[in-house]
């Protein structure tokens, strides 16, 4: 079968090649490779910048945004060929911590856990990939082009139940939300919260493209004006940070109405150095009960919350965040970040 590989910690080594067909082992559900979504962490893999083979191997199958459709499964897995599915990315380890212990391997507190195209498993960008029916998850067969989009909805899907669990310590009715950044996971973000009801404003730096009509399709408002200008307009009750740069979580961890929650999902690079106010930070973070929270991987529990959410969406919409679908063997081109990119994803068929 050709699979996308990389040898971690070496840059200019992803390659498409031939492996051996999988077999898959007792219980496990052999699945044909449909689609796999690219993100930055593959392309920080693919540059060399870090990732982990499988142990005794010198290169790793890159790519954890999946989608596959079964194509043989044991009996009583609850499965069947032709299904649609996902594979979850991490898996606890095996130690296993108290958090992996119960189930919260996205919390896992000892860093032994693994992940799929990450670290020492590989990952889901080959034409035949097998995975445990306990770390598959079933889709609806309408997301057929768009299911790809699992993962990152999982991400977001833990983030807003972040939100939720830091509001529940007093009396929360959130009314209005910022989602800063206008990539996968904004967008996702912004689509939870206007299926949750909440009036949505999303900031991003483009003013043309597709983001801004993704946006106003959605029902939501689109800005492209400083942080600090649209926190103090909108006074949001929450923020969901998706960019990751640095300026930008700053000014809108002191940009919430009080009682604000934000909660950062974009990775910051280090290096990079910033003048801030750190007092007049925390000052309003204590005087106004406010809460920074970070959030990042998911559980079982995000991805079944996550599928009912794509499930509910307008396949329409969410196929319109799917930007460039590129041929596997064109795997350069999908690696290297385009202005107007929303998601891109491979084709493995």
């Amino acid at each position: 079968m050709r699979a996308l590989t990389v040898t971690p910690l070496r840059a200019g080594t992803a390659e498409v090649r031939e492996l051996p067909d999988p077999v898959p082992d007792e219980g496990e559900l052999l699945v044909e490779g449909l689609a796999l979504g690219i993100c930055g962490t593959d392309r920080e893999i693919a540059s060399g910048a870090y990732g982990w083979a499988p142990p005794g191997r010198d290169h790793l199958v890159l790519g954890h945004e999946s989608l596959g459709r079964v194509r043989s499964a044991p009996d009583g897995s609850g499965f069947s060929a032709g299904d649609l599915v996902v594979g979850v990315v991490r898996r606890p380890d095996p130690v296993p911590c108290g958090a992996c212990a119960r189930g919260e391997f996205d919390m896992c507190r000892n860093g032994r856990y693994t992940e799929r195209g990450i670290k020492q498993l590989d990952g889901y960008g080959s034409r035949l990939w097998t995975v445990e029916p306990s770390y598959a998850v079933l889709l609806d067969p309408r997301l057929e082009h768009v299911g790809v989009l699992m993962e990152p909805a999982t991400v977001v899907a833990k983030a807003w139940e972040q939100v939720d669990r830091v509001g529940a310590r007093a009396w929360f009715e959130p009314r209005r939300v910022l989602v800063t950044g206008a990539g996968p996971i904004g967008l996702l973000a912004a689509l939870l919260g206007v299926q949750r009801g909440l009036e949505v404003h999303v900031l991003d730096l483009a003013t043309g493209g597709p983001k801004p009509r993704a946006v106003r399709e959605l029902g939501a408002e689109y800005h492209s004006a400083g942080a600090g200008e649209v926190t103090e307009r909108v006074e949001p009750d929450i923020i969901i940070e998706a960019t990751g740069a640095s300026r930008v979580v700053f000014e809108v961890m002191a940009g919430t109405a009080p009682y604000g929650i934000v909660c950062l999902t974009g990775v910051s690079p280090v290096g990079r150095r910033i003048s801030v106010d750190v007092g007049a930070a925390n000052r309003e973070i204590v005087l106004e009960n406010d809460v920074v929270v970070g959030s990042v991987n998911a559980n079982l529990r995000h991805y079944a919350t996550a599928a009912d959410a794509l499930a509910e969406a307008d396949p329409d919409w969410l196929s319109r965040l799917i930007t460039r679908r590129v041929p596997l063997e064109r795997f350069t081109e999908a690696l290297t970040a385009d202005p107007d990119d929303i998601k891109v994803v491979l084709t493995l068929d």
